[in-house]
């Protein structure tokens, strides 16, 4: 601001409100620097200007010697990374400890390696965000949330320009490939945990091909639900298949303890019809061994044969009748002892 603005209207008035006939004086700026060069003087020594003038000059050296140590140096925590880069260009990355680098030619960039960030997907990013088509052609809302670390500092900070939103439309992308070959039923129940897993796979997988240096830890779902606005329909199916699967179950239940006992009676049918077959085979083949023997003996005597054999069915026939012996016809009855009676009562 020019100093006639300042001055009140006055004609007379310097830049520090005084005039020439009194009040404040201005500093007088060659008395100034005579007293600070009289200063560096009494401090390092010498009795003339060149004296003087060196000692300024190592002052300033010292001085610059020091802020360029301090910049120089720096510390990296347990929990960073320093990415060095020399003239803009990555050269190496430091781990934990005191490091050296070389100001204004080499630059260092200290990010946070081993904290957890989190985004969250589905929350506040509208319908068109949340809401995915499942394998079996109905709509459901995703809300999950993504925790990832820098895996790599270097890829990380120089790979991707705008890194969250970058893991944000992966995500998104990797989320409606599963959820697209899923039934909701089992997006909602049994098959979240494995969901995540895939999701995450696929994630790391696309990041690694984009060489962005970022490590995803963990896919977390929190809420899977069907829109609010086909919610009681959706209720409704729900209890409809859950009557299903009840009925269904009371069918295997009954199934099962039903299958079993027929089963069960088929192999005894089974075992019984074999013991039988076994048994008649057993007796026809001795049948027929003892036919053939008596055959054998029969061609070779064929009268004995046939009076042995009629002897022997004649006793197996008479054994179980009442008998009365006579001797004759004109000698009369023999006296008669009853031993078939008395062998039934005995």
């Amino acid at each position: 601001m020019p100093w006639q603005n300042n001055n009140g209207g006055g004609k007379d008035r310097g830049p520090w409100g005084s005039g020439p006939g009194g009040g404040q004086e201005p500093p007088n700026i060659d008395e100034l620097i005579r007293k600070g060069q009289d200063k560096f003087r009494n401090t390092f020594g010498g009795g003339g200007s060149r004296g003087g003038g060196r000692g300024m000059f190592l002052m300033i050296l010292m001085m610059f010697l020091v802020g360029y140590l301090y910049a120089a140096f720096y510390k990296v925590q347990p929990d960073e990374a320093g990415v060095v880069l020399r003239f803009g260009k990555w050269i190496e990355t430091k781990g934990t400890g005191l490091h050296f680098h070389f100001p204004p030619i080499d630059q260092v960039i200290i990010p946070k390696v081993t904290a957890v960030n989190k985004i969250d997907v589905g929350f506040g990013g509208g319908k068109k965000e949340r809401q995915m088509l499942t394998g079996d052609e109905n709509i459901v809302d995703v809300q999950y949330s993504i925790l990832w670390r820098i895996k790599d500092p270097a890829r990380f900070l120089f790979n991707l320009e705008q890194r969250e939103q970058s893991i944000k439309a992966v995500s998104e992308s990797a989320m409606r490939e599963v959820v697209a070959r899923t039934a909701i039923q089992q997006i909602m129940t049994s098959e979240r945990l494995e969901i995540e897993i895939e999701v995450r796979g696929i994630m790391q997988s696309v990041l690694d091909s984009y060489e962005a240096g970022i490590e995803i830890t963990q896919i977390k779902m929190d809420t899977v639900s069907p829109p609010s606005q086909v919610s009681e329909a959706f209720n409704d199916v729900q209890k409809a298949e859950a009557d299903r699967d009840k009925t269904i179950n009371e069918a295997k239940k009954y199934q099962n303890k039903i299958v079993p006992t027929a089963r069960g009676q088929a192999e005894r049918m089974n075992q019984e019809a074999e013991a039988y077959k076994a048994r008649a085979i057993t007796k026809a083949e001795g049948e027929s061994a003892r036919f053939l023997s008596v055959y054998e003996q029969y061609k070779l005597a064929k009268d004995v044969t046939r009076r042995r054999l009629y002897l022997e069915t004649m006793e197996r026939i008479l054994s179980n009748t009442d008998k009365v012996i006579l001797e004759n016809e004109n000698s009369g009855v023999l006296p008669y002892l009853p031993l078939p009676a008395i062998k039934k009562q005995n």
